[in-house]
């Protein structure tokens, strides 16, 4: 090897090096500030629009609207627009952002949670299953506008990922919902219709549409990455 390219390579390493530097400095940067540490620390638990946000925070929306563009000038959020209202955008964790920012923290205790969707014939079934795996609280799932029964897409992911789904009939919210559910919202339609008034939201797209392998498994994925996540943060309640 020449030493020609010797320098050809330490230059591109240099290169590589600084670009590497310069994002990790953005994002040190965009978190050295308490409200937006706020809003990385809101988001690390579940997804929310702005206004929810600025409400969450107490924030005017012409100075949490400069916060969110340095967050997401550091990759550390990002948007994407509402499967149900399409006028509403979701802020979730960017790819730069840690999950585990946070420390791990205790949010509080629950005795049942419960995973709603629309039609509570997929991504709650799923999100409920992989609670009952990570967790000892107990989990149901249940829909806004139930369907008639779990799409077969959602039993083949979770006969692949050998994950147990019970075979039971998707069923009404209000007709198994008791005081002190911690409720999970997964589906923006759902959340929506539901006026915010689950515990935390979960942006997690619609594989039904599509009916595709990946679309399950991309959204079974989504679940699990949120409820491992999740789960060690809630305790039993008692």
């Amino acid at each position: 090897m020449t030493r020609e390219n010797v320098s050809v390579k330490l230059e591109a390493m240099n290169i590589e090096r600084t670009a590497e530097l310069e994002s990790r400095a953005k994002v040190h940067g965009a978190l050295a500030e308490v409200t937006r540490l706020q809003i990385v620390d809101l988001l690390t638990v579940g997804d929310a629009s702005a206004s929810e946000v600025g409400a969450e925070l107490d924030v005017p929306s012409n100075l949490l609207a400069h916060h969110l563009k340095v967050l997401e000038q550091a990759d550390l959020v990002t948007r994407r627009r509402s499967e149900g209202d399409g006028r509403r955008w979701y802020l979730s964790l960017g790819p730069a952002a840690d999950p585990n920012l946070t420390g791990g923290s205790v949010l509080g205790s629950a005795s049942r949670v419960v995973f709603v969707c629309s039609a509570n014939t997929a991504r709650s079934h799923l999100a409920a299953a992989l609670w009952r795996r990570a967790s000892p609280i107990a989990a149901i799932s249940a829909g806004t506008h139930p369907g008639e029964r779990i799409h077969p897409g959602a039993v083949k992911t979770a006969g692949r990922h050998r994950l147990p789904v019970p075979d039971v009939a998707p069923q009404l919210l209000d007709a198994v919902a008791r005081d002190g559910d911690l409720v999970i919202t997964v589906c923006d339609r759902a959340h929506e219709e539901l006026g915010g008034l689950g515990w935390v939201h979960w942006s997690v797209l619609d594989p039904v549409p599509h009916g595709t392998e990946a679309a399950f498994d991309a959204a079974y994925d989504d679940l699990a990455t949120r409820v491992a996540a999740l789960a060690p943060r809630l305790a039993q309640a008692s």
